[in-house]
């Protein structure tokens, strides 16, 4: 009979189960990384932030609060606090490793025995001839049959923008100025 104790004992387990973990992690530094590189290519521009302009009409008092007048009105905006920062965090990983592992022992035997004979009578001469055969055929084997199922299952959420992040786009739409223009 087959050892199946030692057959599962050679399955490398770092590779079915650590392999997918370390994927995992990888893809999470991958996805860090890519904020990095996404708010320095998006937000600056020459190593100064970057800032959207708007112009628009607004009313507003005039200097002696009795009417109002249209006004122009500029604004800068930093462009990051218009955006949503790519922020993707791996959640949840589920690894379902099932190994099956089967073993059958077959033996066969088989015999066939033949006899045969043969009787004569012949003036004064008696002939006897008898034969005889004998067969046995015997096959043994073993069948193992493996079977390895891998099923790995990520969920991957689109998170929060870390605190400190957060208090930076904080104090950057805090920088939102409205300009008159020619001021």
């Amino acid at each position: 009979m087959a050892n199946l104790v030692a057959e599962l004992n050679t399955l490398d387990f770092n590779i079915y189960i650590g392999g997918p973990l370390q994927a995992a992690v990888q893809a999470q530094h991958a996805a860090s990384m890519s904020q990095v590189s996404f708010i320095k290519e998006v937000g600056f521009e020459n190593d100064k932030l970057r800032y959207v302009d708007f112009a628009y009409s607004k009313s507003m008092p005039n200097d002696d609060n009795t009417a109002f007048v249209e006004k122009n009105v500029e604004i800068r905006v930093p462009f990051l606090t218009m955006l949503v920062i790519p922020s993707l965090r791996i959640e949840e990983i589920t690894i379902d490793f099932n190994a099956k592992l089967t073993s059958t022992e077959t033996a066969n035997v088989s015999s066939e025995f033949a006899a045969g004979t043969e009787f004569g009578l012949n003036f004064k001469k008696v002939n006897f001839k008898a034969t005889a055969s004998y067969k046995r055929t015997s096959t043994r084997g073993i069948k193992t049959e493996k079977t390895y199922n891998l099923g790995v299952h990520v969920l991957a959420v689109n998170d929060e923008i870390p605190a400190g992040l957060d208090r930076i786009l904080t104090m950057l739409e805090d920088s939102i100025a409205s300009i008159e223009p020619g001021t």
